[in-house]
């Protein structure tokens, strides 16, 4: 079975332009995140034995219900497969942080879909500039990214389960 939501994830375009090594491209529509970087520039891919398909995860804290620990993220863009280290009803608000500095991510904006939930940010290199991030929610279950480089959005994923 294809783990990526498809119907919901769109390609840009732009991703064919990406040099740059913290984001690769598969059969032309897979986006996948090959480095990422927290609020400090710690790096947050690799850093456990967690992979997809191959692919080491992308690996960030939450705290939510009184609880903290890690979650794995698939680093392909549209797949929602992630650990989950603890029962977290659909959308519950987590604080998002990085498991190296244990800083909270960086907010970037609010959603807008009217859930209220927010964007935080996983930084694609270590300069942490806001023209090349993946933009996360912070709303368990609500399966909203953005991955924007150089400044333009090359891939979005939005849909409510």
């Amino acid at each position: 079975m294809d783990p990526v939501d498809r119907r919901n994830l769109t390609i840009t375009g732009r991703h064919r332009a990406v040099t740059g090594p913290h984001v690769t491209i598969e059969n032309d529509v897979l986006v996948i995140v090959t480095q990422a970087f927290g609020p400090r520039g710690d790096n947050l891919v690799g850093i456990s034995d967690v992979e997809f398909d191959g692919h080491p995860a992308v690996t960030i804290g939450i705290r939510a219900l009184d609880k903290e620990d890690l979650v794995h993220l698939s680093p392909i863009h549209g797949d929602g497969r992630k650990t989950k280290p603890f029962d977290i009803p659909a959308g519950t608000r987590c604080e998002l942080f990085c498991p190296v500095s244990r800083q909270p991510l960086d907010f970037v904006s609010e959603v807008e879909d009217g859930s209220g939930a927010r964007y935080y940010a996983i930084y694609l290199t270590p300069q942490l500039s806001r023209g090349s991030m993946v933009m996360v929610s912070d709303l368990w279950g609500h399966y909203h990214s953005r991955i924007i480089d150089d400044f333009e959005l090359i891939s979005a994923w939005a849909s409510r389960h």
